[in-house]
């Protein structure tokens, strides 16, 4: 693509670089000249002007944003994504519903390699959604790009991105006392898990308390009958065969893992009864805040498997923001 100066006999069919304001109005910058643009711009007193031309076999810069997209996204409606139509080379791609980012980070890593006028700008994967919000944007650069090196970045980033929609309904919340507990903690835990539990469109089946107990957690862990079970503790759980793990497995159910490389979050466990999710939550989760328990609660409501190395590898970026009802901040005040 040729792009720059040219005298107004040479620019009739170019694409205007840069607007030009003159008594006939203001010319923009992206229109393609005809002989009446270039006569009111002659008139005006402009001799010269900046302007780009494609090359054969160059590809426009809304064309180009419009293909690229298209074959980042084959089935928007299977993607969980809405496309918008090109505009100055860019098309926006925005979530349908709630869920969370499902990304081949490195095919979107080879397309941004190609040419530096062809990109693709995401969240990060496994980032939370909801209806609208915007996932990612398709912008090329250049007013046009070689029609080689977008069709590599089609090939190379076919079918890169979707959200992964919330399938798990429901959840249930069961809650620990301990004596001396203040009374109004119960219900500040329901609400601030209910609150989570909404933004991902899910619903808080039941919310019982039971004594800091191992029998009575595993007869409530039993009697459970949502896709998703919710354990929070009075007393922070502190080992792998404290209180609240145990009673998973004395319920019949496995238990995963005990602690997570996410603060606030380290003091998580996970595991699972009778095929469905439980999740013990740290008591940072009484926080609507975010912490380690929305990242694991995320992915397991969207039917995502989680590992031993999923969780392990959520410490790069897992220092999240310090929150007021932690009893030890991680520095003093």
């Amino acid at each position: 693509m040729f792009f720059g100066e040219v005298g107004l006999d040479e620019a009739r069919g170019a694409i205007l670089a840069h607007s030009v304001l003159s008594d006939a109005g203001r010319f923009r910058k992206g229109m393609v000249l005809s002989d009446d643009d270039l006569a009111a711009i002659q008139a005006a007193g402009v001799t010269r002007l900046t302007v780009a031309r494609p090359d054969a076999g160059d590809v426009g810069e809304d064309d180009a944003a419009a293909r690229l997209a298209a074959a980042l996204v084959p089935d928007a409606a299977a993607a969980g994504l809405t496309l918008s139509t090109a505009f100055t080379g860019r098309v926006n791609l925005n979530a349908v519903g709630p869920g969370i980012v499902d990304l081949n980070a490195e095919a979107v890593h080879r397309l941004n390699r190609i040419d530096p006028a062809i990109t693709f700008a995401t969240l990060a994967p496994f980032t939370r959604v909801h209806k609208g919000l915007l996932v990612g944007t398709v912008k090329i650069i250049s007013y046009a790009v070689a029609e080689t090196a977008l069709q590599r970045a089609c090939d190379l980033a076919r079918g890169a991105i979707r959200i992964a929609p919330v399938t798990r309904r429901g959840a249930t919340l069961i809650l620990t006392d301990v004596p001396g507990m203040p009374e109004k903690l119960a219900e500040k835990s329901r609400g601030a898990i209910k609150g989570r539990l909404d933004i991902l469109g899910m619903a808080l089946d039941d919310c019982v308390s039971v004594p800091h107990d191992e029998a009575a957690l595993a007869r409530a862990i039993q009697a459970a009958t949502s896709d998703i079970i919710l354990i929070l503790t009075g007393s922070a759980t502190s080992d792998l065969y404290d209180t609240a793990p145990q009673s998973v497995r004395r319920a019949g159910g496995t238990v995963a893992r005990f602690g997570m490389p996410v603060d606030p979050g380290n003091l998580l466990f996970h595991g699972s009864y009778q095929g469905r999710p439980v999740i013990g939550l740290p008591g940072c989760s009484r926080s609507p805040a975010l912490n380690g328990a929305d990242w694991v609660l995320e992915r397991l409501a969207c039917g995502f498997p989680l590992s031993d190395d999923d969780i392990a590898s959520m410490g790069v970026g897992g220092l999240l923001k310090e929150i007021p009802i932690r009893p030890h901040p991680r520095e003093s005040r």
